[in-house]
Order: C-alpha cells, then structure tokens, then sequence
C-alpha cells in the first residue's frame, strides 16, 4: 500500500516566512516552530514550559515556574535560584528589549540572569539580545545560528507551597500560645511580655507607614518598582538635569544603579494630572506598565506618595526626534523612514494591540524618542487619561495636543476618538520627509507658512521635489515619497471618517496595500 508524501511545500518552511511586528507568528506566544522528519511545521515549548492547550499545540506555552522576583533581583539570588538551559538555533526575533553588542557568551547569559525582565537570551556573533515575554514569532533553523538560553529554575530551586506556608503559620501560632502561657507564671515575665507586645505594636505601625506607598500586587504584577520621592530625588540629585518639558511635566535625567544595566533613567515630575486619589492613579500607571512594544518607551516605576507624582522610564540617550528634524543634525533619508515604520506600528499597537485602547491625544516629535539605535519610541502614552478629559468638561483650555498637531474635531462638539492621533500622525510625516515645522511664519513665503496646505498643493501640481527641497536621496526613491505624501494627505483629512486606520496606514506605508489618490484634505478651496 502506497503513502504519501511531501514533494514540496509553499512557503519552503513557514517557520521562517511567517512573521510580524504583531502577533505570534506560525505558533503560539512562548513556543517556537520547527519542521518534523515529513518536512512539516511542528510547535514545540522550551524546556519548564508546556502547552497551554495539550490538544493545540497552536495556541502557544506558559512557564512552568514563577518568574524571577524583581524585587529580589541581581546576579548572586539569580544563580541560586536560576540557570540558562542552551538551545542551538533557536530564536524569537521580535521580543527583544535590550542588544548589547562585541560582548561574549558567558557576558550574555549573566546579563539576562541577573535581569528579572529577561526571559531568554539569544547570543550570536558576539551579539546580543535579551528577551522577555511574551516570546513572539520562535523559529528553530540551522540557518538561524548562535544559541538561545532560556532562564530556567535551577535543580535545587524550590518553590513555597501554600499549604506548607499556612501549617507553619499555625505551628508558629501554637508556639506562641504556649510560650504566653509559660509566661503567665511569672509577674516579671509577663513585664517583659508587656514590654515585647508594645514594641512589636510600634514596629507594626512604623512598618505600615513605610509600606503606604508600596505597590499593590496588580502592580507588583506588571514588574514595576515604587520608589519614595526621596528615593528619586536621590537619583537625580536634587532634580538637577531637566531633559525636557511637555504637556504634563518636567522630566530629569537620573541615575538608579539597581536597575541592572539601565543605570539612567528619565524621571518625569506629572504637575497637571487630577488628583482623584491614589488607586486611581496607580490604575492607570498600571496600565501604562502592562503596555510594551519595542516602539513604545518602557515605564520602570513610579512614585505616588502624598502630592508627589512622578513617573520614571528607561532613558533614550539620543534624545528627541525634533533635535534631528528641526536642528543643525539631519537623520538620513533611510533613517527617517525606518523611524516612520517605528512611530506608525507603535501607535497601531496603542490603537489596536492593547487590551484597553490607549489614545496618546498629543503625537508630535518632541514625544517620539530615539534609543541607541535610533529606534523610535512613543514616550508619554497613557498620560492624556490621567488628565480626565470628557465631552462635558473639554473645553479650549483642555484640548490636548500641540499647536500645528491638533486634530479639528478638538474644537468641535464631537466624540474624540484614536483618529485624533492619526491626524498628528499626517502632520509629523510631513514634517519627517520635509525636516521641517509645520507652521513656519518666519520662512518669508506665505504659501510655505503652512506644510499641510503647501505639501498638498505641490502634491496636486506634481512638485514633491520642491517639497524635499531637491533631497537627492528622497527623489532617488520618488515612489516611496510619492506613498508617504498620499497617506500624509489622507491622515490629516479634515473628517475623521475619512482619515485611515492606523493598521492601514502601516499597511500602505509597507506597500502591502495600494495608497488610493487622495482627496483634498481641507473643506478650503484649492486655487
């Protein structure tokens, strides 16, 4: 009797092809994919994971374990408790947060050890990259390389059970029982009882004082840090460097040496948020914690202690993307797309990835943050819900957004929705292809005052070099700019119904997608 078997296969290995900047690629989240002896895809776990579902193997692995304690962290409790199990050719290439370059083996499972984020570290030609969860998109290939090492417990790690915890509770209350009941006897013992109680009542109260601006566990859960306002005021001795300053404070450059290898870190004072108490806060903060994507910039605790509310993220040390739009340094052609990619699927992700949608309300590129890789990242997302704008209490002082960024339904009695931040999208794209403002009144030409009415009219006239200002690079690629100045013109539409989706405008920007001709953006006449 015959059997059948593989001749071949399209894609040759869908372990390989199939990838994204969202979702888990051909397996599940914190799996990876290989091919079977038939040459077909299989979903295996890593070593101390399993599968999610044991009858589908598609929907991914959870850990097997408790992960590594944040608040006990550093290299000498990771190695009591964690070692690295290697994997040869093996990676997840979109869940990285950190890459360290010229380094070497035993450097990068160290690193990623003694790292309470790091999940999984991947080290290849003196490269490497840390990972955390959830691992998207694991493939295991020969033409991958290096080696993969995943953090797992080590042979003698135990973990507590609770029912062992809750029978040494109740040892430790009858040892006390009966100890009181020894002392009894003694006048001079039960002094010394009295005088034992008072002092463990004091230090009770001393301790809830402390613990009062210790995170809930929903915080604790998403791995973010409380710090006392003396603490950061420490850290950035005396809130001595400003870095910057936007719609909702002041942020300063610190140091915080705990923090693993992010020994800086960018401190934001929050002077206009509304003070509706402390869980309300942390809620949100909690939010914004649990939100990451490698274009967004990542919250590393807080501090919410009596009037004092202050944020602190990872610092990007090359700063803002104004500096390199609107200064004397100018980002190439090539980086300034690859920095539109960033901004455009971070906010898809804001818009559409998240489990709450999160509006950012103020888009413009002293938000948009360069790391050492000047990889975009989306600084201050989260931050417009703790302004507590409704349609009840919107007024003009309390729009928010930017001048020359502002969607107009701001100004209208209509719902405000994420293509708000669509529209400053169109306006910052503008601006990224043109490296300029959009409002330029000083620039000696009326026409050229505003870059949305003037990019739309050469547009139409057929003159996107007059735009790029004859940029040999940019009319090197004149499809590319033509793309990116259609969906520029169809993001600032005047109706929001009109503008795109934040996936569509990714879609276009990719070519995945024709970019249809757009139609005039303004309710104006065009002359």
């Amino acid at each position: 009797m015959r059997s059948w078997y593989s001749v071949h296969s399209i894609p040759e290995n869908i372990c390989m092809r199939l990838t994204g900047s969202v979702g888990s690629g051909a397996c599940g989240f914190n799996s990876y994919c290989m091919l079977d002896d038939l040459q077909r895809p299989s979903c295996k776990c890593p070593p101390h994971y399993s599968f999610l579902d044991p009858e589908n193997e598609y929907k991914g692995c959870k850990q097997d374990f408790p992960p590594q304690n944040c608040e006990s962290s550093g290299l000498s409790n990771a190695q009591e408790q964690f070692v690295m199990v290697e994997m040869d050719n093996t990676d997840w290439p979109l869940s990285d947060f950190k890459h360290d370059q010229s380094t070497d083996e035993n450097r990068c499972k160290e690193d990623c050890l003694s790292d309470c984020f790091c999940a999984v570290a991947i080290f290849r030609d003196g490269n490497c990259w840390k990972k955390k969860l959830p691992l998207s998109n694991g493939r295991m290939n020969s033409s991958v390389g290096g080696k993969a090492f995943i953090k797992v417990p080590g042979d003698n790690t135990s973990f507590p059970d609770p029912v062992e915890e809750c029978g040494e509770k109740k040892d430790r209350t009858s040892l006390i029982i009966a100890g009181a009941l020894i002392l009894g006897s003694s006048a001079f013992l039960n002094v010394l009882l009295v005088g034992a109680i008072s002092l463990a009542l004091l230090y009770s109260r001393h301790r809830k004082k402390q613990m009062k601006f210790r995170p809930s566990s929903s915080l604790l859960g998403s791995n973010l840090r409380s710090f006392t306002y003396k603490e950061l005021e420490e850290a950035t001795d005396g809130f001595k460097e400003e870095i910057g300053r936007g719609s909702f404070g002041t942020v300063y450059k610190g140091t915080i040496a705990e923090l693993d290898s992010r020994n800086f870190v960018a401190v934001k004072k929050l002077d206009k948020v509304v003070q509706e108490g402390e869980r309300e806060f942390r809620t949100e903060v909690s939010t914004i914690g649990e939100t990451h994507h490698k274009n967004l910039v990542r919250l590393l605790g807080f501090c919410d202690e009596e009037t004092h509310r202050l944020l602190v993220y990872e610092f990007m040390s090359n700063g803002s993307l104004a500096t390199f739009l609107f200064g004397s340094l100018r980002l190439d052609w090539n980086q300034r797309i690859r920095i539109v990619f960033g901004i455009a699927k971070g906010l898809m992700y804001l818009h559409e990835g998240c489990s709450t949608q999160i509006i950012h309300c103020d888009i413009k590129p002293q938000n948009i943050l360069l790391d050492d890789y000047f990889t975009a990242r989306i600084s201050d997302f989260g931050l417009a819900k703790l302004s507590k704008i409704t349609e009840q209490t919107r007024s003009i002082k309390s729009i928010r957004g930017t001048r020359g960024y502002v969607a107009p339904e701001w100004f209208k009695n209509v719902t405000i929705t994420a293509k708000v931040d669509v529209y400053s999208f169109g306006v910052m794209l503008l601006e990224i292809i043109c490296c300029r403002k959009n409002i330029e009144l000083e620039i000696g030409s009326e026409e050229k005052a505003v870059l949305t009415d003037w990019a739309y009219s050469c547009y139409r006239d057929g003159r996107l070099g007059v735009v790029v200002e004859n940029d040999e690079e940019a009319l090197a690629d004149y499809k590319r700019l033509e793309r990116l100045v259609m969906v520029a013109i169809w993001c600032i539409q005047e109706d929001p119904s009109r503008r795109l989706s934040m996936k569509k405008v990714v879609q276009m920007i990719e070519g995945l997608i024709e970019v249809p001709v757009p139609t005039p953006p303004f309710s104006i006449c065009y002359t």
